[in-house]
């Protein structure tokens, strides 16, 4: 126990010095610089351009959210490990190799807030577009209405000029259709392209209860997926309770076995080697429940 809140203290101290030092010093810049760098360097372009989105949507985390991740992470490995092994050393290395997982989680949760943004910004250009034709009962120029009306933003607003540009060069809104559609692959808006390159081509006397029929559907769909978010939250709330309470059960088996004859039991590399296996499966289960929480939100 003793070593635990000499951990922690160790941990809250660093966290302070780190936090209160000066950004403004050479050795900040110097730091932050090499750190920027190899970010450049390995990130996948897609990603940074996500990230980029989630820093403009201003749900990017701050250097002291970071900052507290890390202490939290490092704090709880160190602690969880020290009661199945008993062992600094040991400790130590999962509180360092806890921090590798910050990345990951960092990259689910850009893709989940940019899925988000994206299922969002559907929701209005299929919207919007279906009201502008209801006006000007031609489908490019809906597309200009919706794209002069500042209601989207990028990419998808850059994306639907392209298109517009693409059906003024072609005279044909085909190819305009097949790029939206490959570029987002949502139900939604392959049905409607569908039905407004039928209506476009051939002309239909059921245009304007067609649309209003699919109108309907996009706001059942917006409603499931928000009812959907809702339960995520919650079921992810419950899983981490779920996940850290195996962690501790460790805590059970030195209950009824007793610390003294637990203890004895860690001289066998066999019960060490059971106790790592133990802890990454539970980090494997932890990790993969936080993937599902963060990935295909918004998806059909």
């Amino acid at each position: 126990m003793t070593f635990i809140i000499f951990l922690m203290v160790v941990a809250v101290a660093i966290f302070v010095i780190i936090y209160r030092s000066n950004e403004k010093t050479g050795v900040y810049k110097f730091v932050n610089k090499q750190i920027t760098a190899v970010y450049n360097k390995y990130t996948p372009y897609s990603f940074r351009v996500i990230r980029e989105k989630v820093k403009e949507l201003g749900q990017e985390y701050t250097v002291k959210q970071y900052l507290i991740q890390a202490v939290v992470f490092a704090s709880g490995a160190a602690i969880i490990t020290y009661l199945y092994f008993y062992n600094i050393g040991i400790s130590l290395i999962y509180a360092a190799v806890s921090l590798l997982v910050i990345p990951f989680l960092t990259y689910l949760r850009c893709k989940r807030v940019y899925s988000e943004f994206i299922f969002e910004q559907i929701q209005v250009y299929t919207t919007n577009t279906i009201m502008e034709f209801g006006t000007t009962q031609s489908f490019v120029k809906a597309l200009e209405g919706v794209y002069e009306s500042d209601v989207l933003e990028d990419p998808v607003k850059s994306d639907v000029k392209t298109m517009i540009d693409m059906a003024y060069e072609n005279g044909t809104i085909d190819e305009s259709l097949q790029f939206f559609n490959a570029k987002y692959d949502f139900y939604i808006v392959r049905n409607m392209h569908q039905l407004f390159l039928q209506i476009t081509n051939e002309g239909s006397r059921d245009a304007g209860e067609s649309l209003e029929n699919m109108s309907q559907d996009i706001d059942m769909l917006v409603e499931s997926v928000y009812r959907d978010r809702i339960d995520r939250a919650a079921f992810h709330k419950k899983f981490l309770q779920f996940g850290i309470v195996l962690y501790l059960m460790v805590m059970l088996v030195q209950f009824l076995l007793g610390v003294e004859t637990y203890n004895e039991m860690l001289n066998n590399w066999y019960v060490q080697l059971l106790l790592h296996g133990i802890v990454w499966l539970n980090t494997y289960f932890l990790l993969s429940g936080e993937k599902y929480y963060n990935e295909d939100v918004g998806a059909e």
